[in-house]
Order: structure tokens, then sequence, then C-alpha cells
């Protein structure tokens, strides 16, 4: 699970990075809310592996 959180972290950085340098204006809002998801779901995820062990 952990490895599909990094790959999708890193299409909305990819993503983030196309719609900051202006190639698409609406990308910018949806990296953004990816990103946070994201990140949210990478938290969660490296908690409950701490927990397991």
């Amino acid at each position: 699970m952990i490895r599909l959180i990094v790959i999708f972290l890193i299409i909305a950085i990819v993503a983030a990075i196309f719609g900051f340098g202006g190639i698409a204006s609406g990308a910018t809002e949806i990296a953004k809310i990816i990103f946070y998801i994201f990140i949210v779901l990478l938290v969660i995820s490296l908690i409950s592996r701490l927990f397991r062990r």
C-alpha cells in the first residue's frame, strides 16, 4: 500500500509542477488536493505499520 501512495504522491507532485508552471491552471488546485490526500494516506499507512509490529 505504501508503494501505491508513493506513486500517487509522485504523480501529484508532477501535476503540481505543471500546474504551477502555467501549463494548466486547473491542474494546480487538483494537484494540491491530491497531494494533501496522499500525504494523509501515507501518514495513516506508516502509523498502522508501526502498530502492527
